[in-house]
């Protein structure tokens, strides 16, 4: 085996060992965790703050730039902060990754220096530097979807808890914590800012931020403008709980009528030529034959 292929296998190797120690590994004792657990959602420099018990990785974080940082921290957010994936350390992975892709992309360059091989050092350089930034997307994606689907029925419970006789901000407790998921996570989130003496208009606010569902941002609006003018609860949560069932039945229905068009280019690309070997596949042969 070549130098420079061992020399990239080594690196390869390399990078893949500290992408999975940043993302994974779990140092510290329980008073770190605790620390972590009360400053989600504060601000991003509370957040960027390095935490004991765990490597600050400055120097790496400096190379990453602020507008990118604010972006990183936005998906970070979204994708319900997860502990595994603390901030600090994905803006230290980001020019890492990248450092290692580029070393990687220049032993590559060593053993080939065309044209085509630079491009691709360049892409995946690229690809590498915003590996962490691919991964909150993605996550956030899957939690703003699972809050989408979760919502009509926590409506239908606090609906149901509120004509039963409870507060609003009980029912949304009783549903908090009787329900799964990044839902329920949320609404606990949201009663925990008001007993800290957040007031309701700008904890429901955060809670927009925090998840970007355009169905959940209608229900706080709907809550927001019931609270201002003293309109019925339950008459607000029946009805968006009603609009939100219409909504999910309207986007299934979409995306089954998709189902034809998705269809085409599998069917033609691979079913039918298989099709035409198998029915003409004989008849050819036998021509060939009878020639």
């Amino acid at each position: 085996m070549s130098s420079p292929l061992t020399l990239a296998i080594v690196a390869f190797a390399a990078a893949v060992a500290l992408a999975l120690w940043a993302l994974f590994t779990n140092v510290g004792t329980s008073k770190r965790l605790v620390r972590e657990n009360l400053g989600r959602g504060l601000d991003q420099e509370l957040v960027l703050g390095p935490s004991p018990g765990r490597p600050a990785f400055g120097f790496a974080q400096r190379l990453t730039t602020p507008r990118g940082a604010a972006r990183l921290d936005r998906l970070h957010a979204l994708a319900g902060r997860p502990a595994a994936w603390p901030l600090p350390r994905l803006l230290a992975l980001k020019p890492l990754l990248a450092g290692v892709a580029l070393m990687l992309g220049l032993l590559l360059l060593s053993a080939n220096s065309s044209g085509r091989m630079i491009a691709l050092v360049i892409v995946f350089t690229g690809v590498a530097y915003f590996v962490p930034d691919l991964l909150l997307y993605s996550r956030g994606k899957e939690r703003q979807k699972a809050i989408g689907l979760e919502l009509p029925d926590t409506l239908d419970q606090m609906m149901i808890a509120v004509e039963a006789g409870l507060g609003f901000e009980s029912a949304m407790s009783r549903a908090g914590e009787n329900g799964k998921g990044p839902l329920a996570e949320e609404l606990l989130r949201t009663l925990q800012d008001m007993r800290v003496g957040v007031a309701r208009k700008e904890a429901y606010l955060a809670l927009e931020e925090r998840t970007d569902v355009p169905d959940l941002r209608a229900f706080t609006r709907s809550v927001i403008q019931a609270d201002a003018y003293g309109i019925s609860i339950s008459t607000v949560l029946r009805t968006q709980a009603g609009e939100m069932r219409r909504k999910r039945r309207q986007r299934a229905e979409e995306q089954a009528m998709k189902i034809p068009v998705k269809i085409v280019i599998p069917l033609m690309l691979l079913i039918l030529p298989v099709l035409l070997i198998v029915i003409m596949g004989p008849v050819i042969l036998n021509a060939m034959d009878m020639l």
